[in-house]
């Protein structure tokens, strides 16, 4: 059977630039209309949702098949880019990226850097005069591969890195230099190797196929599987594979990664909401793990980067059609678009919009409807405090959802879900904003998170389904062992109440009064479009 028509080229040389969503998917399709229009995307080529099909079907029988394709589709990708994949002078590095036909944000798998090894470090040494991105990148590397192609434990590294990072009095990994790093990828190297029973691949064809067979496995991940449930998305349509040029947030003080809406996903309000770190990679926003501290200092340090990203975040939502979340990284200075798409938002941030793009012109009251179809608008409305100066605040954390939650703590998931069927209201408190929490997150009225950023990808489905949601939490601390936490220096224990207020991102001990707001005048707006409808009918 003939899979080649199923391949799509994104800057690449050749005919066939684009494909319909169901088969290239909703990421890479989009990133090819950005690239239609001039804005700043990597070259790529696509794995279409077929060929993930066909893997499933019979990975054993469709692995040669698979490898001869991705050897093909380098070499387009090598012209495009003037480098080489596995070269020991000007080494192509790849990304490789899930993209399904619909947005399931961070709920299949990514791997970053694909290509490096002991040979082309040297080569992407002399081409970027950089060790710290070399020895950074390729750590990284190591662990991601781990944990994504082997199903390997994260532990090992993150104590790595801890111990690493105490021995050099380091802060933040940011902080430690090139030296330290080196240390610490032969430390990854050799607890690689420990863990899987094999040495850290050097054939970077090797990595490129073990990669491309993870991301399609991880369509049916326990996560991905329980977000198709939940948003009752069709299980047998796959995912696309987007292989791309990496671009290196990691690269120094005039690099970094963040995640971008055109409007605030939790209110609605028409202003450009901004997660970013310096000198990081993409996944070190979105993953959940860490806390986004630089988006104010972006502005000050790289102005023309925070004036492209407001033009940029108007032309995407033309371009669209609607509010958009996009991904980007910043190399040198230079920035990059890595993904867009409509953005996830709160149901009152839904209805907002919807009637501000109505009011404006910019969408029909018909589409606006359609937009709205899943909101339950009889039920909607934004909680807050009643009297947040009578009482005590534990702690503060960063806002990343809407209104406020009331309810006894969970520890894990599986407490969450368990509350949630006996009846009783409860807040998910976890170290990281993981999407591996789904279930809890999903059962929950709320979340508390010691890391993580508010655009994360588990941030982001809070937000969507309504959620209460503070991250990045200093002042919390678990203890999972003895079912305990301290907030603010007070302890607690799983079971006993507090409060979380996405308004001001304050932590209450116990149960707060809360009063309830309706949005009354849009509600009347909308129920006008539906008289109106109902008469055109």
């Amino acid at each position: 059977m003939d899979l080649s028509h199923h391949l799509y080229g994104i800057g690449l040389p050749g005919p066939r630039r684009e494909g319909p969503v169901e088969a290239m998917g909703f990421k890479a399709g989009n990133l090819a209309r950005m690239a239609a229009i001039g804005l700043p995307v990597p070259q790529a080529f696509v794995l279409g949702t077929p060929l993930c099909q066909a893997f499933s079907a019979d990975a054993k029988a469709f692995r040669p098949t698979l490898r001869k394709l991705l050897e093909s589709q380098i070499e387009r990708l090598e012209a495009a880019c003037g480098l080489e994949f596995g070269a020991g002078r000007k080494p192509l590095l790849v990304s490789v990226r899930s993209g399904a036909p619909v947005s399931m944000p961070g709920m299949m798998d990514t791997i970053l850097d694909v290509g490096l090894t002991d040979a082309t470090l040297r080569g992407l040494l002399r081409m970027t005069g950089n060790p710290r991105l070399v020895w950074d990148s390729y750590r990284r590397l190591i662990q991601q591969y781990a944990e994504v192609v082997h199903h390997l434990p994260s532990a090992p590294f993150r104590q790595a890195l801890t111990q690493c990072m105490a021995e050099t009095a380091a802060q933040r990994p940011q902080e430690l230099d090139f030296r330290a790093l080196t240390r610490l990828t032969r430390s990854y190297l050799e607890i690689f190797e420990g863990l899987s029973g094999a040495p850290f691949p050097q054939d970077p064809v090797e990595q490129l196929h073990r990669a491309t067979e993870a991301v399609f496995e991880s369509w049916m991940s326990p996560r991905a599987i329980e977000y198709r449930r939940m948003r009752r998305i069709d299980m047998q349509m796959g995912t696309a594979v987007t292989v791309q040029r990496m671009v290196f947030g990691n690269a120094g003080g005039t690099s970094g990664a963040g995640v971008g809406f055109s409007r605030d996903p939790a209110t609605g309000e028409k202003q450009l909401y901004l997660d970013f770190r310096f000198n990081s990679q993409g996944e070190d926003v979105v993953s959940g793990q860490h806390s986004a501290p630089d988006t104010a200092r972006l502005a000050a340090t790289l102005p023309h980067v925070q004036a492209r990203l407001e033009s940029m975040a108007e032309i995407l939502e033309r371009e669209f059609g609607d509010v958009q979340e996009f991904e980007f990284t910043v190399q040198d200075g230079v920035l990059y678009l890595l993904q867009t798409r409509s953005a996830k938002r709160t149901p009152w941030a839904a209805l907002r919009i919807a009637v501000e793009q109505v009011n404006a012109g910019v969408w029909s009251p018909a589409r606006a409807l359609g937009v709205l179809g899943e909101v339950d608008l009889q039920g909607l409305a934004r909680s807050s405090i009643a009297d947040a100066s009578a009482h005590p605040v534990l702690a503060r954390a960063t806002p990343a959802g809407l209104g406020v939650a009331v309810g006894v703590i969970a520890l894990d998931p599986a407490e969450a879900c368990a509350h949630a069927e006996a009846g009783r209201d409860c807040i998910l408190v976890r170290e990281d904003t993981s999407t591996d929490d789904l279930s809890g997150i999903a059962a929950a009225k709320g979340i508390l998170t010691a890391r993580g950023g508010r655009t994360a990808h588990a941030a982001v489905v809070a937000r969507q389904l309504g959620k209460a949601c503070l991250v990045g939490c200093a002042e919390l601390s678990i203890d999972l062992p003895r079912r305990s936490l301290t907030i603010g220096g007070k302890a607690l224990h799983a079971g006993d109440l507090i409060t979380l207020d996405s308004a001001s991102g304050h932590i209450y001990a116990g149960a707060v009064p809360v009063l309830t707001e309706s949005p009354d005048a849009w509600l009347t707006q909308v129920a006008t479009w539906f008289s109106q409808a109902t008469t055109a009918s």
